[in-house]
């Protein structure tokens, strides 16, 4: 609430009357921006004669001025240093200080606004704001004059609880405000327990957000609670609903020779998939046979997802509103429920499936001679893991080894062709945990990709790259066909250019010519291979290209050098994939459109929830390394300066790939100052540099298992 003042009116005046006037108050202070009005002035202004509005619009004066929408003078008057018009953004909440409101405008700059002027909005939440007459740095400040929509009414955190009163502590970076939570509205919540707890008041200039305690988590620390805090934290779902699991329940899982008939057959050729140990899921087979003319035929089969899942029903439903499947540490949480993902849909050994497939007939050199798509059905003959096939690649021996070994070669000849057609080469690394049965992380180590990884993959680009070529080609007879593209667009050349800069200090030379730059950057990424800026540098690559994303957009895939592509190939797990089956079988039927604006609706949903299965994945890495670091014997550790920013230093550990940051504060030799051109902070007296991309040793100082941060200290 306001502060207290003599004769204040607000309790007599109608609360809805002053949330009524509110705007029309900041709308004539900013029509008369500069000037400051007395009180008396503005109910003249705003032709306000009887008692009753006087008090109304005075309660709604000093209202204003307490959530800082309005400013009050020395001289007692009162004023907006605004523009007239309104902008409307997304807060970037940087800082407890300040935040950003990013506009819908690519050519209008970021907005700076201080934390008493964004009128208690979150990160996140969708405003208008409007310019004040100053600037902070180079971007233009502002003030949130309107929220109109909040992104989320619910956060994480731990509970910490005193006699009268509890807070709860968010986990999420980006909420600065601890949430009040009343005694009443505890439930059975008990102190230090991991919560989820839904807003009931939002936050305000002088005020914290209130809240109730929704769902206990369990006790803070405890494996469980903080991966359903992670869960819960970017919006997962816990389990399907009961009549989700009751309509999966009901589809046939039987194939009626009716259906077989309508398919092309691959029962009695050799198939079987490659998946990691622990995969349940196998949406993806791989068939070969001789041709007598020579060639090799390859059938990538995917599991037609499609014919269970029908338009109109509860199942596809949750399959677009869920859009992927996410892989946390320790569990899947899948876009279809179990009796589809693992059961019906799944390529299983040893059993009739259904699927979709892409068939090429392929000569010595893997060049594509032939190719067909269409629906068929299967009999996978075998189900290896990435390491039994690895040892067939490697000694020649065991079943299926002559098949293993000829799809390895036609890999690597497609694989060698795209890297000469102009395709990134990227290998960063990926971590895997060793847990213990209560999930406590024993151990860090590296994932390997080997040939049988590779197989896997360019069969997987070949099918996807080509249904999106088939389907252009299609369309360009008359009007192009709306489809489901994965694109990824050009690197910004000022991006490249900062990179490019930074490499030189390792001895690097770029070509950042648009023609030259995936060349130049695969003969980097072969130069730093197993030496110790490898990964700093890949990740720093990586970061300077766009991000790839779901469009109806005809446009290509710069990374993979492919003019059209597309996902097609994982259906179990990703919805454009099923987007992608239906539009195809579609312009194989003859049909000619389709709604390419609810298409487009589509891919941006589904990008945007394909974001934010990627950041709860990396949450739950992160969680696991904290907890991994934390129980470590007190040591030094070999690292990489991964990152400066004007508040530390960021380490990326060499043994275990945990990145931890050493403050500016526990930096004790010197004063340091932030060169963010160079990457690099300098000390004011002893001139000492620490640079991104430097070997250094550290030791852990602290870990916090809440804020998945670690904090280092150099050795």
């Amino acid at each position: 609430m306001g502060r207290k003042r003599k004769g204040h009116p607000k309790q007599q005046a109608s609360k809805k009357g002053i949330k009524q006037i509110q705007p029309l108050i900041t709308e004539f202070l900013g029509q008369h921006s500069g000037k400051g009005y007395q009180v008396k002035q503005i109910l003249n202004g705003l032709g306000i004669r009887d008692k009753k509005s006087k008090e109304i619009v005075t309660s709604a004066i000093y209202r204003l001025e307490d959530i800082g929408a309005i400013k009050k003078l020395r001289n007692g008057s009162y004023t907006v240093e605004i523009s007239n018009e309104s902008i409307e953004g997304t807060v970037d909440y940087v800082n407890a200080r300040f935040a950003f409101i990013v506009t819908d405008d690519e050519g209008q700059p970021d907005i700076w606004v201080p934390k008493d002027d964004l009128l208690g909005a979150l990160d996140d939440d969708r405003v208008k704001v409007v310019l004040k007459s100053r600037k902070h740095g180079k971007h233009p400040e502002g003030k949130v004059v309107e929220i109109i929509e909040r992104y989320r009414d619910e956060f994480v955190g731990r509970l910490e609880m005193s006699t009268r009163y509890a807070f709860v502590i968010p986990d999420f970076k980006k909420m600065f405000h601890d949430i009040y939570i009343r005694l009443d509205a505890l439930g059975d919540s008990k102190h230090n327990d991991k919560v989820m707890v839904k807003l009931t008041q939002w936050p305000e200039r002088d005020k914290k957000p209130e809240g109730k305690i929704i769902r206990n988590l369990g006790k803070a620390g405890e494996h469980n609670a903080e991966i359903h805090s992670i869960m819960a934290e970017f919006g997962l779902p816990f389990e399907f609903p009961p009549a989700i699991e009751e309509q999966a329940k009901e589809i046939s899982d039987v194939i009626s020779s009716a259906e077989i008939k309508k398919r092309r057959d691959f029962r009695k050729v050799t198939t079987f998939t490659i998946d990691p140990l622990d995969a349940k899921d196998f949406d993806d087979a791989i068939s070969i046979r001789q041709l007598p003319n020579g060639n090799t035929e390859v059938g990538i089969h995917i599991a037609d997802v499609t014919h269970y899942v029908q338009t109109n029903t509860i199942l596809e439903e949750e399959a677009v509103h869920r859009a992927t499947s996410v892989y946390l540490v320790d569990r899947t949480i899948p876009m279809l429920p179990e009796r589809l993902s693992n059961g019906l849909c799944s390529l299983r050994p040893n059993e009739e499936k259904l699927t979709f497939s892409a068939v090429f007939e392929l000569d010595s050199e893997a060049s594509v001679k032939s190719e067909w798509f269409g629906r068929t059905i299967i009999y996978s003959d075998r189900r290896f893991t990435y390491e039994e096939a690895q040892e067939r690649i490697e000694s020649g021996k065991g079943d299926f080894s002559d098949e293993t070994n000829q799809l390895n070669k036609l890999a690597k000849l497609i694989r060698k062709k795209r890297f000469q057609q102009g395709a990134m080469n990227f290998e960063t690394i990926e971590v895997k945990f060793k847990l213990a049965e209560d999930g406590t992380a024993l151990g860090i180590v590296p994932k390997e990709r080997k040939d049988a990884h590779k197989l896997v993959e360019e069969f997987m680009l070949l099918a996807n790259k080509k249904v999106a070529e088939f389907i252009y080609k299609k369309g360009k007879t008359s009007q192009p066909k709306p489809f489901v593209y994965r694109s990824h667009d050009n690197p910004d050349p000022e991006k490249l250019e900062t990179f490019s800069a930074f490499a030189r200090r390792f001895g690097y030379q770029m070509n950042i010519e648009q023609k030259g730059v995936a060349k130049s950057m695969n003969k980097l990424v072969e130069d730093v291979e197993g030496k110790p800026e490898q990964n700093v540098l890949q990740q720093l690559a990586i970061r300077t290209m766009a991000k790839a994303r779901y469009t109806t957009e005809e446009k290509g895939h710069f990374g993979l050098a492919f003019p059209h592509y597309t996902h097609f190939t994982s259906p179990i797990r990703r919805y454009p994939d099923m987007m992608v089956h239906r539009l195809l079988q579609h312009y194989l039927d003859g049909a000619k459109t389709e709604d390419k604006e609810e298409l487009e609706k589509l891919c941006v949903h589904s990008s945007e929830r394909e974001k934010r299965a990627a950041d709860a994945e990396r949450a739950s890495i992160k969680y696991k390394q904290v907890e991994f670091m934390a129980n470590v014997e007190k040591k030094d550790f070999a690292g990489i300066v991964s990152g400066v920013a004007e508040w530390g230093v960021f380490v990326e550990i060499t043994e275990t790939k945990c990145e931890g940051l050493v403050r500016m504060n526990d930096l004790e030799d010197d004063f340091y100052e932030y060169d963010e051109q160079n990457y690099r902070i300098i000390g004011r007296s002893n001139k000492r540099m620490i640079t991104l991309g430097d070997e250094v040793s550290v030791r852990v100082k602290a870990t916090d298992i809440d804020r998945r941060t670690i904090d280092l200290i150099f050795s």
